[in-house]
């Protein structure tokens, strides 16, 4: 299928959509107990439990409006199948809780794998977005790889030592808006090894 463009705000809308439903699904039943078949689950179980077809429903659209999905979309989409599926399963929000360390502690992991073979990963996704130098691309390659797997060790953090309210929050804003914050913190080095202008 050809690749298509979308308005921005509607890949935005289809990406973060459903984890912003998630959040608001929660404040909504989290005091809430449910009994289905004689087994009880919180509300966090059960909002887990909407999410997961959500969140295909959603890539589903995208692939359809724009013909393609990201591997890392892919990659998430199958965590979330697991992780979620074991949380409503055994009825264990640890699973759930534990999905961001996995998809951090993976992209971590594959941009590091290309460091060593002196490759940046990030380059072959972001190469057109951000024409740099190679190595401007291998230092921002390993200030990112350092960086996700500060978030998995975050999230390990919160997730074991915080109410689910809380990690909740953390999850929905704090792992969200830390990304954002990294990139605008990388300007400098992006600006010093551009190729815009030789372009």
């Amino acid at each position: 299928m050809a690749q298509r463009n979308i308005p921005q705000w509607v890949k935005s809308a289809l990406e973060l959509g459903p984890v912003i439903a998630f959040f608001v699904a929660y404040l909504w039943v989290k005091d809430e107990v449910f009994v289905l078949n004689g087994t009880e689950y919180d509300g966090f179980i059960l909002v887990t439990a909407a999410f997961i077809p959500v969140i295909l429903a959603s890539m589903g659209l995208l692939w359809w409006l724009t013909g393609h999905i990201s591997r890392m979309q892919i990659v998430t989409a199958v965590l979330v199948v697991v992780f979620g599926g074991l949380t409503v399963w055994l009825n264990d929000d640890r699973f759930i809780k534990m999905k961001p360390t996995m998809v951090y502690l993976l992209l971590g992991g594959v941009l590091g794998i290309g460091l060593l073979r002196g490759q940046s990963y990030l380059r072959v996704v972001m190469g057109e977005l951000l024409p740099m130098e190679q190595e401007g691309w291998m230092i921002l390659t390993k200030r990112m790889a350092a960086f996700f797997f500060l978030l998995a060790v975050l999230n390990e953090v919160v997730w074991r030592t915080q109410s689910t309210e809380i990690w909740v929050y953390f999850e929905t804003f704090v792992l969200t808006g830390a990304l954002f914050f990294f990139f605008i913190a990388q300007a400098g080095l992006i600006q010093k090894y551009s190729t815009a202008e030789e372009d």
